[in-house]
């Protein structure tokens, strides 16, 4: 995932976690959007800087 703001760790363990929901019948699509939404809750979101956020003066 080119440019990605996750760690490599944080893709490890959304990996992981989609294998577990996978493991339990849920579709491939619904357990990646359900493991990114549990690393995203556990740890806050990306953690690379950047962004496109502005600066204010």
């Amino acid at each position: 995932m080119p440019g990605s703001k996750y760690t490599k760790k944080q893709e490890r363990k959304a990996e992981h976690i989609e294998e577990g929901y996978e493991k339990k019948g849920v579709s491939k699509k619904e357990a990646e959007k359900r493991a990114w939404a549990t690393v995203n809750k556990q740890d806050g979101g990306g953690k690379k800087p950047g962004g496109s956020g502005r600066k204010h003066s």
